[in-house]
């Protein structure tokens, strides 16, 4: 008899502040049911610190489902009602297909690179809803 021991899904999350004053969460690995708890505690804890200019560089993210755009759509909301600004890096086309599919394409900023995320968050806050996937992103 053998036993199958479950596979722990890689997921790491890191913040990094930059020098503007932005805030970076440098997410990698997967983002789903699993994972998505661990995700959602890492942007409520930059968000309760009062970070408004967020970077969400998910450059290393592998596979994203519903349950992650749940903690992405929930911090977006907390952002805009602090008043704040948030983006988003990705560049790994099964992560953005999704964004297509689902239409968020057009709800969040999304770029290709962090020096196009930093510029969008560092600009003053804007009436216009968030989205319209800028930087070349879908």
């Amino acid at each position: 008899m053998f036993t199958v021991s479950p596979v722990v899904p890689h997921f790491e999350c890191h913040e990094e502040t930059a020098s503007s004053g932005t805030h970076v969460l440098d997410v990698r690995g997967e983002i789903h049911l699993s994972t998505a708890p661990r995700f959602a505690q890492c942007l409520q804890e930059m968000l309760d610190r009062g970070n408004t200019r967020i970077v969400l560089d998910l450059s290393g993210v592998e596979f994203i489902d519903s349950t992650g755009l749940s903690v992405l759509l929930t911090g977006l909301r907390r952002v805009t009602q602090l008043q704040g600004r948030m983006a988003i890096v990705c560049a790994n086309p099964t992560v953005l297909r999704l964004f297509q599919i689902t239409s968020l394409d057009e709800t969040f900023d999304i770029f290709r690179e962090r020096s196009a995320a930093f510029a969008h968050v560092a600009g003053p806050p804007s009436d216009q809803p968030a989205g319209g996937s800028s930087g070349g992103a879908p």
